[in-house]
């Protein structure tokens, strides 16, 4: 029971204790005169309109949230299972995995918002991405939600990831509901689930975690199983076979919006998507006021001179996630999360306000890119064989529209019809590269190289924390190849719930990293 002693002999010390400084940083990210992002094409499908009442119009009816976990910890089945507990039908398993690239390799890649109602509440919830390389879709959304689900695998503990979106939603002052999943694994014991819980404590307080975060509620739950509970069992009754529990957790834990659905309409752009018949549609949580259809509104833009106009129009279609279906409706008031048709030229970080507002909302702040890459024609003997786009022009127009939507990925113009792509890390650009190739675009890459900066004179570079699960006897090989790469040790035992398996945590700079892995790292500057 070594979780639950420390957590009460925190409650009863707290008075004198100071929070451990942050041992995950976030840097500010470097400034570039323009930032673009993907654009990905998603034909809503229309529902009938729902009736707008005075009480959908409620915030305190409303509960944003992110799940966030490390890669494979169970985030999407977890979604699964919440949206059939809510009585969405969904076509099949995994289905806020819209992309092909998603189901084909099992992992989460761009954050999706949904919605259910659950006892006169209405639940926004947004499943995010684990890997550090996609997390500039984590930062862009969590600014949205005022709680989160943090999952963590019962049998592994928190790992690399865990501590890097656990970072993001500690600095925007959210305070996370801990799910322990994969309880119902044979390994998996109530010592097991002690130890985790005692583990990601410590990580709260090393992350910096303020009283009130790190006095976090704490759920046991099979997600393939779909049921959750608070206490632990790995055999619950059978009326008790459901997320009932974890519903009510979130309703009661996380906190409504904070925000006047009296003041005039403002809404923050943090995800964009683009249709064949609506074009341009802009998703945000609603900061204040109340949007119906037909208002006219206008888009801004945060400038150092202040903000600038970039459009007026009016909104065309208002709608919303429910489920797996885009739902039409009338009218949305502060502290939702909607979708806006209507406009053509705002973009994520933008500002869409009603035309008395001549205010932009602060936009998002990124993490650096570390890595960078050099795109351009195919000038092979085999060029023009398998692709149809194979200008540098149509290269160029992809890329910026690549970078539109997705913020973690800059572009910048080079020489030749060529273009620097920098992003998080390998992993993510070789999605581009896969998506680019399925649309038949032909290419030539360089190889990935590292991003360095200068900070108060110092020239620094991006450092990778990795975690390795290995067998005994391969221990010493392994460290071995990572002492040639300049790897420092920074943690290794035992995998709990095995035997003759161990855990190495190191750091390593990324230079040495490239092509030697492509799974559970964190970028930080070092």
């Amino acid at each position: 029971m070594v979780g639950p002693i420390i957590r009460s002999l925190w409650s009863s010390t707290r008075k004198s204790f100071s929070s451990s400084s942050s041992s995950f940083s976030p840097s500010p990210p470097l400034s570039h005169s323009r930032f673009f992002s993907r654009a990905f094409a998603a034909a809503p499908a229309t529902a009938p309109a729902a009736a707008t009442t005075a009480s959908s119009l409620d915030p305190s009816r409303l509960r944003n949230l992110a799940v966030i976990a490390h890669v494979d910890h169970g985030k999407t089945t977890l979604m699964d299972r919440l949206l059939r507990q809510c009585g969405a039908d969904l076509p099949h398993e995994r289905a806020m995995d819209s992309i092909s690239l998603e189901r084909e390799r099992g992992i989460t890649i761009s954050s999706k918002v949904t919605s259910v109602s659950w006892k006169e509440n209405e639940l926004n919830m947004v499943d995010t991405p684990g890997h550090a390389d996609f997390g500039g879709e984590v930062e862009r959304v969590v600014g949205m939600v005022e709680g989160a689900i943090l999952v963590v695998d019962a049998g592994e503990g928190p790992l690399a990831q865990t501590k890097f979106v656990l970072a993001k939603a500690l600095k925007y002052g959210l305070r996370p509901i801990l799910l322990l999943n994969k309880v119902d694994r044979p390994a998996v014991s109530e010592e097991t689930c002690d130890e985790v819980e005692s583990l990601v404590f410590d990580l709260f307080a090393n992350l910096g975690a303020t009283e009130e975060q790190l006095d976090f509620p704490v759920l046991y739950a099979s997600a393939k199983e779909g049921w959750a509970s608070t206490t632990f069992t790995k055999d619950p009754p059978a009326d008790a076979r459901n997320m009932s529990q974890l519903l009510d957790a979130v309703v009661r834990h996380v906190p409504p919006p904070n925000a006047n659905i009296d003041a005039p309409f403002q809404m923050l752009v943090s995800m964009m998507e683009k249709d064949f018949y609506l074009g341009r549609i802009l998703t945000g949580r609603i900061f204040s006021g109340v949007v119906r259809v037909g208002d006219k509104v206008h888009g801004l833009r945060n400038k150092d001179s202040g903000a600038e106009k970039i459009e007026d129009g009016k909104v065309v279609k208002l709608m919303k996630k429910k489920g797996t279906n885009m739902v039409l409706t009338d009218c949305a008031g502060a502290g939702d999360i909607i979708s806006i048709a209507g406009l053509s030229s705002p973009a994520i970080g933008h500002t869409v306000a009603t035309v008395e507002i001549m205010s932009a909302l602060p936009t998002v702040e990124l993490d650096p890119p570390t890595i960078s890459m050099t795109f351009g024609v195919n000038d092979s003997p085999l060029a023009g064989r398998d692709g149809t786009h194979l200008t540098g022009g149509r290269i160029g127009d992809r890329l910026m529209a690549e970078a539109e939507t997705n913020l973690a990925i800059n572009v910048l113009p080079g020489l030749s019809e060529s273009f620097e792509v920098q992003g998080r890390g390998e992993l993510q650009l070789g999605i581009l590269i896969e998506n680019m190739r399925r649309e038949g675009f032909e290419l030539s890459v360089s190889p990935p190289k590292v991003m360095y900066k200068t900070e108060s004179g110092q020239k620094l570079e991006p450092v990778e924390e990795v975690t390795i699960e290995v067998n005994d006897e391969h221990v010493g090989l392994i460290m071995e190849a990572l002492s040639h790469r300049r790897a420092e040790v920074t943690d290794m035992g035992p995998v709990s719930g095995t035997v003759g398996r161990t855990r190495l945590c190191l750091t390593c700079p990324s230079r040495q990293n490239i092509h030697l892995f492509n799974g559970n790292t964190v970028d930080a500057w070092f």
